[in-house]
């Protein structure tokens, strides 16, 4: 592998935000306060819809925290017709009764506990509201509302599904309704499956840049043994193959990927995302034929030392040529139906070979570059899934996660599994930056634990990733706790797998060595004494 690949694939690194988990729900009230009538938990709703007695689209809302709870069982659930209130807000009486309907109004003028109980008095069932805005908001109730009475239960719905309903509904036709609310597993197998191809990334990349790094280092043997003198001048050189990050580039990752995050912010739009997956479309590619080639090149042993020049690319071994097409026409394949079901698939594998193809070739010489590394990455995760509302009137993060403005399901730059057993669908994610940033630290301690001579209980990558895989879960169980929030997945990852080595470190009086050689003490016998 040659240096240009490697100075790619760290350009690579850098268009690689840290992408977060995210929820469907704007959180612009949540500090309104619990009081009595009005402290239900916020829950989707499923709005089933029949016009004029025909099953047709099924929309989903929020409920609010007054009125009454919703059924969670569909077959419990009744269907309802449905009517659009006059006036269109509900903030006062309606012209005529409402005969045991659920009555459909718009958002604005008043508040929406008022709304419920106009609509409870003119003898409504249930009350949509059509919000003005795509997303879902949480209804609340005021400070100073107490001891409510709402005996119907109220549900928010996205602005372009209210609209549907109220075309439907002035156009003449039957329309009715049912509400429900499924309850959610606690736990989905596509939560389990994507801790394990995060940790399995992980574990892989480790092992192949620990393998690469040793083999480098018996051939560095074998050159010191036949001229050590020159073994001394190459040494001061490097290898060409890997690209070390110091603090400064460490700093600078942070800050490139912060301007880019907001240039995905400004920018998003269907274009933009295009763009975007073609650019994740070539750097899959360049994953995808570095992983084939190097398993691959143990069977076909000679055409990956053969090697022809090809204008622009350079010398290229015959084995590259001939896997090339095959990874061209995967990424292309996955751009082009990347919106069917199974497109996820297409999309996990092109990243996956591209996270282990980065961390094979980008490595964190010690602790200390890895310490300043996750701790920006630490605070960048914090800042623009939490701070970045202040300045910004929303998350940027979970705006860009969730791929708002667009057509498009979020940026391509993550790995994400559907969520087969949940009755409200979806998929669990996870960004590149969650496994990439926290995997350039394990994979210097399985390299540290070779160069060392160290077994896995008295090394430093097995606790490593242990604690890699208890942040992870701690990322889960808090998504599932915090009702929809998004979570930044780097505020748990962090302070587990950076803790857990600093403190071995330091335990075993070893922290010096770690934090600023980054390998054990070695002794060159070779090296005559008058070249020392």
């Amino acid at each position: 592998m040659d240096r240009s690949r490697a100075l790619r694939a760290l350009m690579l690194l850098w268009l690689i935000p840290g992408l977060t988990y995210a929820g469907d729900i704007v959180h612009e009230d949540d500090k309104a306060p619990k009081l009595p009538g009005c402290s239900n938990h916020f829950i989707l709703v499923k709005v089933q819809t029949w016009i004029n007695n025909e099953e047709d689209s099924e929309f989903v809302g929020v409920g609010a925290r007054f009125g009454t709870t919703i059924q969670t069982k569909e077959k419990y659930a009744s269907r309802t017709p449905l009517s659009l209130s006059d006036p269109s807000d509900c903030c006062t009486a309606p012209k005529e009764k409402i005969a045991g309907d659920i009555l459909l109004v718009h958002r604005g003028r008043c508040k929406f506990t008022t709304k419920a109980k106009v609509a409870e008095a003119a003898g409504a069932s249930a009350l949509l509201i059509i919000n003005n805005r795509k997303e879902l908001y949480k209804m609340v109730c005021e400070r100073n509302e107490t001891d409510l009475d709402i005996n119907i239960p109220a549900v928010m719905l996205p602005h372009d599904a209210g609209v549907s309903l109220e075309r439907s509904l002035k156009s003449g036709a039957s329309l009715s309704v049912q509400l429900y609310s499924p309850d959610r597993p606690l736990v989905d197998t596509a939560e389990v499956f994507l801790w394990l191809m995060a940790v399995g990334t992980i574990l892989c990349a480790s092992y192949w840049s620990a393998w690469s790094a040793r083999e480098a280092s018996i051939e560095q043997e074998k050159l010191l043994k036949d001229a050590p003198d020159e073994f001394l001048k190459m040494e001061t050189t490097g290898s060409g193959g890997v690209v070390d990050i110091n603090t400064t580039s460490a700093i600078l990752f942070v800050v490139i990927a912060s301007c880019f995050l907001i240039l995905l912010y400004k920018l998003m739009s269907f274009w933009f995302v295009e763009l975007l997956v073609v650019l994740f479309a070539i750097g899959g590619v360049e994953g995808l034929q570095t992983c084939l080639v190097a398993m691959l090149s143990r069977w076909f042993k000679r055409a990956g030392e053969t090697f022809i020049k090809v204008p622009f690319f350079g010398a290229v071994s015959y084995l590259t040529l001939a896997v090339s097409p095959f990874c061209v026409a995967f990424a292309v394949l996955w751009a082009v139906y990347r919106r069917i079901s199974f497109a996820w698939i297409g999309q996990d594998v092109l990243g996956i070979a591209l996270i282990i193809t980065v961390l094979q070739i980008v490595r964190v010489p010690n602790l200390k570059v890895g310490m300043v590394l996750l701790s920006c990455a630490f605070l960048y995760d914090i800042f623009w899934v939490f701070v970045s509302k202040r300045w910004f009137h929303e998350s940027v993060m979970i705006v860009v996660a969730r791929g708002d403005r667009t057509a498009e399901d979020g940026v391509p730059m993550l790995l994400k599994i559907p969520r087969m057993f949940d009755p409200w669908g979806g998929y669990s994610i996870i960004g590149f930056g969650d496994i990439l940033l926290p995997g350039l630290l394990i994979a210097f301690s399985l390299r540290y634990d070779w160069a060392a001579r160290k077994n896995l209980q008295a090394g430093y990558f097995l606790w490593s990733m242990v604690a890699y895989g208890s942040g992870l879960l701690i990322t889960y169980v808090a998504l599932n706790l915090m009702d929809g929030h998004g979570q930044p997945a780097l505020l748990y990852i962090v302070p587990f797998t950076l803790g857990t080595l600093l403190t071995l470190g330091w335990k075993r009086a070893e922290l010096t060595n770690l934090f600023t050689k980054g390998e054990p003490e070695r002794v060159c016998p070779h090296i005559p004494p008058s070249a020392q």
